[in-house]
Protein backbone atom coordinates (compact mmCIF):
# COMPACT_ATOMS: atom_id res chain seq x y z
CA UNK A 1 0.00 0.00 0.00
CA UNK A 2 1.13 3.69 -0.45
CA UNK A 3 1.41 4.65 3.03
CA UNK A 4 3.59 2.15 4.10
CA UNK A 5 6.45 3.24 1.50
CA UNK A 6 9.74 4.42 3.11
CA UNK A 7 10.41 8.38 2.42
CA UNK A 8 14.61 8.77 0.68
CA UNK A 9 16.26 11.92 0.56
CA UNK A 10 17.77 11.28 -2.71
CA UNK A 11 15.97 10.43 -5.93
CA UNK A 12 15.75 6.80 -6.32
CA UNK A 13 19.00 5.80 -8.71
CA UNK A 14 18.83 2.94 -11.81
CA UNK A 15 19.01 -0.51 -10.66
CA UNK A 16 16.90 0.07 -7.72
CA UNK A 17 14.06 -1.72 -6.81
CA UNK A 18 10.91 0.43 -7.11
CA UNK A 19 8.91 0.68 -4.13
CA UNK A 20 5.17 -0.53 -5.10
CA UNK A 21 2.35 1.59 -4.53
CA UNK A 22 -1.49 1.78 -5.20
CA UNK A 23 -3.20 5.31 -6.32
CA UNK A 24 -6.48 6.50 -7.40
CA UNK A 25 -6.69 7.79 -10.75
CA UNK A 26 -8.22 10.28 -12.37
CA UNK A 27 -12.02 8.75 -12.63
CA UNK A 28 -11.05 7.59 -9.08
CA UNK A 29 -9.97 3.94 -9.93
CA UNK A 30 -7.02 1.78 -8.00
CA UNK A 31 -4.28 1.99 -10.38
CA UNK A 32 -1.18 -0.45 -8.75
CA UNK A 33 2.61 -0.52 -10.03
CA UNK A 34 3.23 -4.20 -9.81
CA UNK A 35 0.23 -4.80 -11.98
CA UNK A 36 1.49 -2.74 -14.83
CA UNK A 37 4.86 -3.89 -14.81
CA UNK A 38 4.10 -7.60 -15.33
CA UNK A 39 3.40 -6.62 -18.46
CA UNK A 40 5.16 -3.34 -19.64
CA UNK A 41 7.68 -0.71 -18.89
CA UNK A 42 6.56 2.11 -16.86
CA UNK A 43 6.95 5.73 -17.04
CA UNK A 44 6.09 7.51 -13.94
CA UNK A 45 5.94 11.47 -15.09
CA UNK A 46 6.57 13.02 -11.51
CA UNK A 47 4.66 16.80 -11.73
CA UNK A 48 4.34 19.91 -8.94
CA UNK A 49 0.82 20.72 -9.85
CA UNK A 50 -2.35 20.66 -12.72
CA UNK A 51 -3.55 23.55 -14.08
CA UNK A 52 0.17 25.16 -13.74
CA UNK A 53 2.07 26.50 -17.26
CA UNK A 54 4.87 23.83 -17.54
CA UNK A 55 2.89 21.16 -16.15
CA UNK A 56 0.40 21.48 -18.72
CA UNK A 57 2.89 21.70 -21.70
CA UNK A 58 4.55 18.47 -20.64
CA UNK A 59 1.55 16.67 -19.90
CA UNK A 60 0.11 18.17 -23.36
CA UNK A 61 2.98 16.46 -24.93
CA UNK A 62 2.30 12.91 -23.38
CA UNK A 63 -0.74 13.12 -24.48
CA UNK A 64 0.54 13.68 -27.72
CA UNK A 65 3.05 11.47 -27.95
CA UNK A 66 0.67 8.58 -26.83
CA UNK A 67 1.62 6.48 -30.12
CA UNK A 68 5.06 7.23 -29.75
CA UNK A 69 4.94 5.62 -26.19
CA UNK A 70 2.62 3.04 -27.39
CA UNK A 71 5.35 1.56 -29.77
CA UNK A 72 7.58 1.03 -27.08
CA UNK A 73 5.89 -1.21 -24.80
CA UNK A 74 5.61 1.27 -22.36
CA UNK A 75 2.69 2.43 -20.03
CA UNK A 76 3.04 6.21 -19.38
CA UNK A 77 1.31 7.66 -16.42
CA UNK A 78 1.58 11.31 -14.61
CA UNK A 79 1.76 11.74 -10.89
CA UNK A 80 1.33 14.85 -8.89
CA UNK A 81 0.17 15.41 -5.36
CA UNK A 82 -3.81 17.30 -6.47
CA UNK A 83 -6.25 15.38 -5.77
CA UNK A 84 -8.50 12.70 -8.85
CA UNK A 85 -11.08 14.98 -8.98
CA UNK A 86 -8.70 17.81 -9.81
CA UNK A 87 -7.18 15.55 -11.92
CA UNK A 88 -10.54 14.71 -14.01
CA UNK A 89 -11.57 18.23 -14.25
CA UNK A 90 -7.64 19.44 -15.37
CA UNK A 91 -7.71 16.32 -17.92
CA UNK A 92 -11.08 17.44 -19.27
CA UNK A 93 -10.36 20.71 -19.52
CA UNK A 94 -6.82 19.58 -21.37
CA UNK A 95 -7.86 17.24 -23.47
CA UNK A 96 -5.41 14.43 -21.63
CA UNK A 97 -5.62 10.82 -22.74
CA UNK A 98 -2.91 9.49 -20.12
CA UNK A 99 -3.80 8.49 -16.81
CA UNK A 100 -3.21 10.67 -13.97
CA UNK A 101 -2.72 9.76 -10.34
CA UNK A 102 -3.10 10.97 -7.59
CA UNK A 103 -0.39 11.16 -4.86
CA UNK A 104 -2.48 13.13 -2.14
CA UNK A 105 -0.31 11.92 1.09
CA UNK A 106 3.04 12.42 -0.86
CA UNK A 107 3.93 8.86 -0.22
CA UNK A 108 5.00 7.85 -4.03
CA UNK A 109 6.89 10.87 -4.55
CA UNK A 110 8.86 10.76 -0.83
CA UNK A 111 9.53 7.24 -1.58
CA UNK A 112 10.71 8.13 -5.24
CA UNK A 113 12.68 10.72 -3.72
CA UNK A 114 11.06 13.27 -5.38
CA UNK A 115 9.41 15.21 -2.98
CA UNK A 116 9.69 18.87 -3.30
CA UNK A 117 9.41 20.04 0.72
CA UNK A 118 9.40 23.84 0.19
CA UNK A 119 6.24 23.57 -1.62
CA UNK A 120 4.86 20.15 -0.38
CA UNK A 121 4.58 18.96 -3.93
CA UNK A 122 6.15 16.40 -6.51
CA UNK A 123 8.94 17.81 -7.85
CA UNK A 124 9.48 17.03 -11.39
CA UNK A 125 10.76 14.51 -12.61
CA UNK A 126 10.77 10.66 -14.30
CA UNK A 127 11.34 7.38 -13.67
CA UNK A 128 11.49 4.68 -15.92
CA UNK A 129 11.02 1.43 -14.43
CA UNK A 130 11.28 -1.77 -15.90
CA UNK A 131 8.68 -5.06 -17.21
CA UNK A 132 8.78 -7.28 -14.60
CA UNK A 133 6.49 -10.80 -14.62
CA UNK A 134 6.73 -11.27 -10.95
CA UNK A 135 6.32 -7.51 -10.63
CA UNK A 136 8.89 -6.66 -9.03
CA UNK A 137 10.56 -4.02 -10.70
CA UNK A 138 13.82 -2.40 -11.30
CA UNK A 139 13.89 1.28 -12.25
CA UNK A 140 15.75 1.42 -15.79
CA UNK A 141 16.46 4.89 -15.96
CA UNK A 142 15.63 8.50 -13.66
CA UNK A 143 15.75 11.93 -14.25
CA UNK A 144 15.08 14.57 -11.32
CA UNK A 145 14.60 18.15 -13.29
CA UNK A 146 15.10 21.43 -11.84
CA UNK A 147 11.39 23.40 -11.69
CA UNK A 148 10.80 24.86 -14.86
CA UNK A 149 12.65 22.17 -17.00
CA UNK A 150 10.49 20.17 -19.24
CA UNK A 151 11.08 16.36 -19.89
CA UNK A 152 13.23 15.29 -23.11
CA UNK A 153 10.97 12.75 -24.56
CA UNK A 154 13.75 11.58 -27.06
CA UNK A 155 16.00 10.73 -23.49
CA UNK A 156 12.87 8.92 -21.96
CA UNK A 157 12.27 7.27 -25.09
CA UNK A 158 15.96 6.00 -25.11
CA UNK A 159 16.25 4.80 -21.84
CA UNK A 160 13.74 2.34 -22.67
CA UNK A 161 15.19 0.97 -25.54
Amino acid sequence: MSDTLTPRQTPIAAGEIAPDFTLKNQNREDWNLAEHIRTNDVVLCFYPLDFTGVCGVENECLTREMDRWSRTGAVMVGVSCDSFAAHKAWAEQMGFKHTLLADMHRHVCKAYGLYWPELNVARRGTVVVGKSPDGIGRVKWVQAREPGQAMNFDEVIAAMA
